[in-house]
């Protein structure tokens, strides 16, 4: 029997409407489309950008065997959780222990066996061994996130890697106003997975006397929605907390301020236009650290 304390990840979804059948429950095959959809949060708790990262590993995975078993019906507006847990990687394949859970009244059972496989002939290959330690050790409670503060001469190829992607070609900023001599005199923080793919930086400036300001966050599509923007801006936090600052400002997109206000900032001000995009003023306190007393 699956146990939710079996299984270090799980993906919250609710049932809709269009996902009950005449019986007015759950129609059996959405939960393989649950299934899969948890699969590629897994992928992102992994701190893996499925796609690049399976072409950096040179292939991809194909699903060899889908099985379920049904203890219970799920019904329209139910929030479940749905568990993965990588039970077994093999030469080409590994197999993936899936649970649809109601509360703690377990619903749905599933076994997922993939291969990995070449994309262009689909002909199995061996599992590659940063695929199979990232597994194992995420299962086993391991971190999958690097994440690095420095200067620009350490950090910022990477960063602007990423800058690049999200500001320049996502958004559509010109090269010239996304780099600036700012940069130099910067903190940088970089987020890094285990393949050493950059997946999200920022910066930290001295605004005034006491007073940092965050800018430059940046995350890289595939990964918004997991941890990393937030160890990011932890980061930053704890960098500018440790040279004494206690006030931290951030020119926020309009679209990121519910991403800030989970982390204690508050509006200040209007909204603003700055390179075209609607931002607005937030502010948080924090304490700065003191430090330790040197023993006599």
């Amino acid at each position: 029997m699956a146990l939710r304390g079996n299984f270090r990840f799980s993906h919250r979804l609710r049932v809709r409407w269009s996902e009950v059948d005449l019986q007015q429950i759950v129609f059996n095959g959405h939960y393989l489309n649950y299934f899969d959809t948890a699969v590629a949060d897994y992928w992102r708790a992994m701190a893996l950008p499925y796609q690049a990262a399976m072409a950096r590993l040179g292939g991809d995975l194909y699903v060899r065997k889908a099985t379920l078993e049904y203890l219970g019906s799920a019904r329209f507006d139910d929030l479940l959780d749905v568990a993965i847990r990588c039970e077994q990687v093999g030469n080409t394949s590994l197999r993936l222990r899936c649970a649809v859970f109601r509360g703690e009244k377990l619903l749905v059972t599933g076994e997922l066996v993939y291969v990995f496989a070449d994309p262009a002939t689909q002909s199995s290959r061996p599992v590659p061994p940063e695929l199979r330690e990232m597994l194992l050790d995420f299962e086993a409670g391991a971190a999958m996130l690097d994440v690095q503060v420095g200067h620009w001469d350490e950090l910022g190829v990477s960063a602007q890697d990423v800058r690049a992607e999200v500001f320049v070609r996502e958004q559509g900023i010109p090269l010239d106003l996304e780099l600036d001599e700012a940069d130099h005199s910067a903190v940088h923080a970089l987020a890094l997975n285990r393949l050493g793919m950059p997946l999200a930086t920022g910066r930290l400036l001295q605004h005034a006397p006491g007073v940092a300001r965050l800018g430059r966050m940046a995350v890289i599509a595939p990964m918004r929605g997991s941890s990393v923007g937030r160890q990011i801006l932890e980061a930053l936090i704890a960098a500018a907390a440790a040279r004494g600052d206690h006030t931290v400002v951030a020119h926020a997109q309009s679209s990121a301020v519910n991403f800030y206000r989970r982390f204690g900032f508050a509006e200040h001000g209007p909204h603003f236009e700055e390179a075209g995009i609607v931002h607005v003023e937030m502010v948080r306190a924090i304490s700065p650290l003191v430090p330790a007393a040197v023993p006599a």
